[in-house]
């Protein structure tokens, strides 16, 4: 019988599941649940989602539902947060024997799978596991919630329930996204299509509020496109509805380019998904002939050639602005909604506002001066070398100037070497770019909310330092104040000192300088700085005698005089030590070995300039690194910037005419050689620390070799 109710168990799924969860095969299970319910309701403060001895927190019974979310350090830097200029991310961080964390699991499955159908991202931190990420995010406690965008965390401080979260994910977005459209201001809001040179979307629906799925595919395509929204149902969106024959009962999107009297596509659908959403929207990113605004715009509209066969052309046509080259514009629009295909791109371009493309491909032509041209161009590689041909005759947009045109696109088809001529084109200006002025006021800004958020709801452990360094500029403000009052009030009752007092003290004031600075003075009238080569890598530095370090400065041929000038003039007065070298290492040269080196001088480098995009042609001129070779490590000086030094702007150095250095140069006052110089600014007080032994030390396994 037994063998027989074992078999049955283990051929029935169902059975055997419920063994597995219940311990019973199907009799006892809801005697099972009706216990668990009883110790869910006891421990309301956790909420076990099974039983306390069958508690998921070993590896084989842990859920497994967020492993797909799970995200590491190096994928968060990488791809997260530049995605996340995209979308935004919704971020949970757990650890093991975490009871909120199971308190808050069903609610955080339910959001995070209707979320990612939304198209939000979604994460998971194991801060047991990534100790490194979650101090980066500032998760100091599990389970914490975060949400990111644009590279900025929020943190989620109310309820853990389905519509707060909901709510959270919205107030991520900006507010600005989305435009409330009706029979005012419809017109206004689809001529904009010219100033902000993008196509214009409209979605009609019943619903008062925007879906949440249209802000976030707006959030995804603000750099393509302009969003407004039709309710409905709302008084006043009569006119717009009958105009364009909008069926009320069933969500509508419709895209608006150059004519605003009639959509260029549209798509209806009782449920509409994020799929058909980015499909319809990435197929409509740019105007018919859209505007030729800034570099990356040329770009995506006129790509590199990859091969033969995925050859693309454009063509542009070069006018000026105003309504004498309105009919020209007017006959060229014509042409490209004609005769666009995937392969042949139409664009255009104000001459005034780009001035160096238009003289490269014109070349001051004077048939062209006051009026429209056509080129068809093709790039060739990303250095900006494209090769083109431009109509013989300026375009007027007649029949003639039409058939002249297609006749050369289709020669074009069949005869790649129809565009004869070559040059290399400048990166364009960026027109719609904000001022300098604006970009600062937005920085500050964001930068005022972060501080007055992080003031209500940071924790008290991230909050003491700043509160710290508060205090202390406070009392140190008003002792000086105080200090100062009495100070004043001292000096009218004091009467002056002596000259014979005042001379005494300043005589005991020299002795005392010249003592300490005799203590300095170097065993000879200048530094020997030698080059580190690999000839003499072993001897002075794998193999240098223990208790001995090698300063190196680190330079490239074109900074070599002013900086080992500057070099030496910093370190001369420690020359008087047996126990200091000093080198220099070409840049030029030993580049990886230096990079090599700073990998492990992490808290030197921080996290945002090792994933910069000019990480690789980064400027380590000026740097210093004291070598240790027998105990293997290096302490590292950085260069100061140009606004540390210590002199008046625009002074020069004066250089001792006993000091000299093996690299002599001719000095100058430059601002070139004034900002190198800077460099090595107080690298003597950095000096000074090496030898009292408190500057941070980088161990390295061993020292690599130097090619």
């Amino acid at each position: 019988v037994l063998l027989s109710s074992t078999s049955q168990i283990l051929s029935n799924e169902e059975k055997r599941a419920n063994f597995d969860r219940y311990g019973d095969a199907g009799g006892s299970q809801g005697y099972s649940q009706h216990q668990h319910r009883q110790f869910h309701h006891f421990h309301e403060g956790f909420y076990f989602d099974e039983s306390f001895f069958h508690f998921p927190f070993n590896s084989e019974r842990r859920d497994t539902s967020d492993e797909k979310y799970l995200l590491h350090f190096s994928h968060y830097i990488n791809e997260i947060v530049p995605d996340s200029f995209k979308k935004p991310y919704l971020i949970k961080i757990t650890s093991d024997w975490c009871f909120s964390c199971i308190h808050i699991e069903p609610v955080w499955k339910e959001v995070a799978q209707d979320s990612q159908a939304l198209g939000v991202g979604i994460g998971v931190v194991h801060a047991g596991y990534e100790r490194r990420l979650a101090h980066h995010l500032g998760a100091h406690s599990t389970p914490s919630l975060l949400g990111l965008i644009n590279g900025k965390i929020t943190f989620f401080h109310n309820a853990v329930v389905r519509e707060n979260l909901r709510q959270f994910v919205e107030n991520l977005l900006p507010g600005n996204l989305v435009e409330k459209v009706t029979d005012k201001n419809y017109i206004r809001f689809l001529s904009n299509w010219k100033k902000e040179n993008k196509p214009h979307v409209l979605l009609f629906d019943h619903m008062p509020v925007v879906p949440l799925l249209y802000k976030l595919a707006a959030f995804a395509y603000r750099d393509y496109l302009s969003f407004g929204y039709v309710y409905v149902g709302l008084r006043g969106t009569e006119q717009l509805s009958r105009q364009y024959n909008i069926n009320v009962y069933t969500p509508t999107m419709m895209i608006f380019k150059e004519h605003i009297d009639r959509p260029a596509d549209v798509v209806q659908a009782r449920d509409m998904k994020k799929q058909l959403i980015d499909d319809f929207l990435s197929q409509n990113k740019f105007l018919m002939a859209a505007r030729l605004t800034n570099q990356r715009l040329f770009q995506e509209l006129c790509p590199v050639k990859k091969s033969h066969r995925q050859r693309k052309h454009c063509v542009v046509l070069l006018t000026g602005e105003g309504e004498k080259f309105d009919e020209a514009y007017e006959a060229f629009l014509t042409f490209a909604v004609a005769n666009t295909k995937d392969t042949l791109k139409f664009v255009h371009i104000y001459n005034d506002r780009q001035p160096e493309f238009a003289d490269a491909l014109l070349m001051d032509d004077e048939k062209y001066q006051g009026k429209s041209a056509v080129v068809i161009l093709e790039r060739r590689n990303n250095a900006g070398k494209i090769a083109y041909k431009a109509l013989e005759e300026a375009w007027r947009g007649s029949k003639e100037d039409n058939f002249i045109l297609l006749d050369l696109l289709d020669q074009l088809r069949t005869d790649p070497g129809l565009l004869s001529s070559e040059t290399v084109l400048s990166d364009l200006n960026d027109e719609l770019a904000p001022m300098f002025l604006i970009r600062w006021l937005y920085s500050a800004l964001d930068y005022i909310s972060d501080c007055w958020d992080s003031l209500f709801h940071s924790n008290w452990r991230e909050m003491m330092p700043l509160l710290s360094l508060l205090f202390s500029a406070l009392f140190i403000l008003f002792g000086t104040v105080i200090v100062q009052a009495f100070s004043d009030s001292s000096d009218t009752r004091d009467s002056a000192p002596s000259e014979k007092e005042e001379t005494a003290a300043k005589t005991e004031k020299n002795d005392v300088s010249f003592s300490k600075e005799s203590n300095r003075i170097p065993k000879k009238g200048f530094v020997e700085v030698t080059e580190l080569t690999d000839i003499n890598y072993t001897s002075n530095l794998v193999r240098l005698r223990p208790g001995h370090m090698n300063v190196v400065l680190i330079l490239s041929n074109s900074t070599k005089t002013v900086l080992l000038q500057k070099f030496a003039l910093e370190v001369y007065t420690f020359t008087g030590s047996s126990s200091l070298h000093f080198s220099f290492l070409s840049l030029d040269k030993h580049r990886e070995w230096l990079e090599y080196l700073l990998e492990f001088a992490q808290d030197a480098a921080p996290i945002p300039n090792q994933y910069d995009k000019h990480f690789l042609e980064r400027d380590y001129t000026g740097y210093v690194l004291a070598l240790n070779g027998h105990k293997k490590y290096f302490c590292l000086f950085k260069p100061h910037r140009s606004g540390d030094e210590g002199g008046p702007p625009g002074s020069c150095e004066d250089y001792d005419s006993s000091l000299h250095t093996e690299a002599r140069g001719k000095s100058s006052c430059s601002p070139g050689s004034r900002s190198l110089k800077n460099k090595l600014h107080k690298l003597s007080f950095w000096m000074e620390r090496l030898l009292e032994g408190s500057l941070q030390r980088f161990y390295i396994p061993s020292w690599p070799a130097l090619d």
